[in-house]
């Protein structure tokens, strides 16, 4: 029987539902959604709230198994617990961005490896900020089309196109060890990149992925630049760093990844070592498929696929 997280949505794949228990003590991975859209960026292009519980809709068709990572059973190696989703208030963004990193703080106190399903980009603040809270010094690969670091959208400083300008004054980031990777695309304004040197964080854009000759080693430098003088790094996933072409349900940005590359970059940055992840910006109502949704679970088992390996190799050392 496949366990329900509310209603006839399903735990993401598979998960025990530990919504109502909050009980950590036999999950090894922890799943949580923020169903949340703020101010709309770009004209009626919206819906991405449903986000969270269409992924986890889309996750019961699929197993742990990745015949193409080592004949891997992701399940036969960690047990994951869906925690259910933070009660945003629709009306309060102020608010709402309280209550993720309430929500989320207890998670990182866990141990555990935290996967959140967005919601728009705007969680990504609140949720790192939970994890400086915490004690430790915090650094971010930020894997997307766009910068994310404008200072406001119509007044809202917490719109999804303002998450980094709000990480770049967070006491505990570590702004050099900001990695905003895949950058591409006139959607983005020149200030964006001005507001990135500023703050010292680092850039790599599509065409410095695309001219590396080996995606595993680009993982490496880029985890290594994440990494210096931090407690820990953060990964944080915006569909749009993929071509419109692998991602109907998301923005539409040309001239992105393609599905293997993403899911490289973040299976070798997970073997590397990351304190958890987001992925965000799936928008269900533009996609009559749900494409986009489906490979969440596909993302998500790759970067769990590659802790289990970063773990199995800390055991032993």
């Amino acid at each position: 029987m496949v366990e329900t997280i509310y209603g006839n949505t399903p735990c993401m794949l598979g998960a025990k539902n530990i919504s109502a228990t909050k009980d950590f003590s036999d999950i090894d991975v922890l799943v949580y959604g923020v169903p949340w859209e703020g101010a709309v960026t770009w004209g009626d292009y919206t819906g991405c709230e449903l986000g969270p519980k269409v992924m986890r809709l889309c996750s019961a068709r699929y197993s742990g198994y990745l015949p193409e990572i080592n004949d891997m059973d992701v399940f036969e190696h960690v047990t994951l617990g869906d925690v259910g989703d933070v009660d945003v208030v629709p009306a309060d963004v102020d608010e709402t961005m309280k209550r993720i990193t309430s929500f989320t703080s207890d998670l990182w106190k866990s141990g555990k490896f935290v996967v959140g399903l967005g919601g728009d980009h705007g969680i990504t603040f609140p949720i790192v900020r939970s994890i400086t809270e915490t004690g430790k010094k915090v650094g971010i690969i930020h894997l997307d089309a766009h910068y994310d670091n404008l200072p406001s959208h119509n007044g809202d400083q917490y719109a999804r196109c303002s998450p980094f300008a709000r990480l770049y004054e967070q006491e505990g980031v570590r702004n050099e060890s900001i990695i905003h990777t895949g950058i591409h695309g006139p959607r983005n304004e020149p200030q964006s990149g001005r507001n990135a040197k500023a703050a010292g964080a680092v850039t790599l854009t599509v065409n410095d992925i695309r001219g590396h000759k080996d995606l595993k080693e680009l993982a490496k430098e880029i985890h290594a630049m994440a990494s210096k003088d931090v407690d820990c790094v953060y990964l944080t996933i915006c569909s749009d760093v993929l071509d419109f072409a692998f991602n109907p349900g998301g923005p539409v940005d040309g001239n992105g990844l393609t599905s293997y590359e993403l899911l490289t970059l973040v299976h070798e940055i997970c073997k590397l070592g990351v304190i958890g992840m987001d992925f965000v910006e799936i928008y269900p109502q533009q996609d009559p498929n749900q494409l986009s949704a489906h490979f969440a679970s596909t993302l998500i088992l790759y970067a769990l696929a590659g802790n289990i390996l970063h773990n199995q190799q800390n055991i032993k050392q």
